[in-house]
């Protein structure tokens, strides 16, 4: 009965996708597709590889200053004329910076598809670089981070990044810092721009109701006004290897407890559909997970209690978060510390599993109702190396998990004992 439940689930949620190339300017471009004639729209999304914030460096915030300006619309229109052009036509056309890579999306309905890839193809040829639009920006963007002064959360979370990151751009919050916004310039934004929008990064995802070849068409429209610049290597971070502490003192009523250790696992790893189980059971998986348990259905020492794996080509590692009284700071430290430790020593229970394995494949549906979200998880297969359709192969492999091979793949990463806390508290 589990089996053919599974098999439903398979069946029912993972449509096909395509993965090609197209050709432009001698540069053979990845091209993911897949046909939806459910409703008439088309989605084309442009993504840059190792163009996020890990390009940061010494310039904090200039991937997401970059994405902001490129949200401004063209030079010729200004930021109201090219919006109110998509809006008049029902043309969306977004720009996303993520942590390693940087995407350009649009989606419309097809009778509009045509018209919304020549604003695109404007967007990239003419972005409004122009002088007030950067000062716009950077008015938005400091007033953003100081308004985040007062966000302990963002805080704790960011001195935990200090702290584990240190001296690689994964320390710096993705946003910036007031300091290294205002040390940017206009040409810095165009120079990042020219460097990381080029063919040789990008990779197309196209999709809708349209045949793959009208796709391609568009999409070598679209690209036609990019140069072809160069891929670098992707670099990759190692994170702190031992336990230490920050606090982060602020006139505070509560402690806001971030806490993180070292994860030796890549995208691509063999048992990464293992850590996506132990890591639910542990502490993603809401009011189950025992974390959860330990620290607030059992001595109600916080609203919630979270704690997951994150698994990235530049970087992997284990972390979590809590809000506690500040007098209970010390104890919830201890809680967590311990179920962790006990985690690691004996594993998951026969329930757990179960209960893991029910939400993680019941729910994958909902993961993949939107032609959006199918896209998304192709791309992500394509981007961590993984041949197209492992998620599906992937929810087969959790289905058919024992304890004893969970229990031992637990047992096998004590590292996420070697934890570190960012703490904002009061003195």
């Amino acid at each position: 009965m589990k089996n053919l439940f599974l098999l439903l689930i398979l069946q029912g949620v993972l449509l096909s996708a395509t993965l090609g190339e197209i050709e432009v300017k001698g540069v053979k471009v990845p091209f993911i597709f897949e046909k939806d004639s459910t409703l008439p729209i088309g989605s084309l999304e442009l993504v840059f590889q190792n163009s996020g914030s890990i390009e940061d460096y010494n310039q904090s915030g200039i991937a997401a200053f970059t994405a902001s300006i490129l949200n401004e619309g063209t030079k010729k229109l200004g930021s109201v004329g090219f919006a109110k052009k998509l809006e008049e036509n029902a043309i969306h056309i977004g720009v996303h910076r993520g942590n390693e890579s940087f995407s350009m999306e649009l989606s419309s309905l097809m009778e509009k598809f045509d018209e919304g890839a020549e604003y695109f193809k404007e967007l990239l040829s003419d972005p409004n670089f122009s002088k007030e639009s950067f000062e716009k920006i950077k008015l938005l963007k400091i007033a953003s981070i100081k308004k985040r002064e007062s966000d302990f959360d963002y805080i704790a979370s960011v001195g935990l990044k200090k702290l584990r990151y240190k001296g690689t751009a994964i320390e710096n919050p993705a946003i910036g810092t007031i300091e290294s916004l205002e040390a940017l310039t206009l040409k810095d934004i165009e120079a990042f721009f020219q460097k990381h929008m080029v063919l040789s990064r990008a990779v197309v995802i196209v999709g809708g109701d349209l045949t793959q070849e009208e796709g391609k068409k568009l999409a070598q429209k679209v690209l036609s006004t990019l140069e072809v610049g160069k891929s670098e290597p992707l670099v990759r971070f190692g994170s702190l290897e031992k336990s230490e502490r920050v606090e982060i003192i602020k006139d505070t009523e509560q402690a806001y407890v971030y806490f993180g250790a070292p994860y030796y696992m890549e995208v691509d790893d063999k048992d990464a559909y293992k850590s996506k189980v132990a890591s639910f059971i542990l502490g993603s998986g809401g009011f189950g997970s025992r974390l959860m348990e330990e620290v607030r259905v059992k001595r109600g020492l916080a609203y919630s209690a979270y704690a997951r794996t994150s698994l990235n080509r530049s970087h992997s590692h284990f972390s979590g978060h809590l809000q506690t009284k500040l007098e209970s700071q010390e104890e919830a430290i201890k809680i967590v510390k311990e179920v962790i430790s006990e985690f690691v020593k004996k594993g998951a229970t026969e329930d757990e599993l179960e209960q893991a394995k029910k939400f993680i494949i019941g729910s994958e549906p909902l993961r993949n109702e939107t032609l959006s979200q199918r896209l998304n998880r192709t791309f992500k297969e394509y981007y961590k190396g993984l041949e197209i359709g492992h998620s599906k192969k992937e929810l087969e492999m959790i289905g058919k998990l024992t304890l004893k091979e969970l229990n031992d793949f637990i047992s096998s990463h004590d590292e996420i004992n070697k934890l570190s806390f960012s703490i904002v508290t009061k003195k």
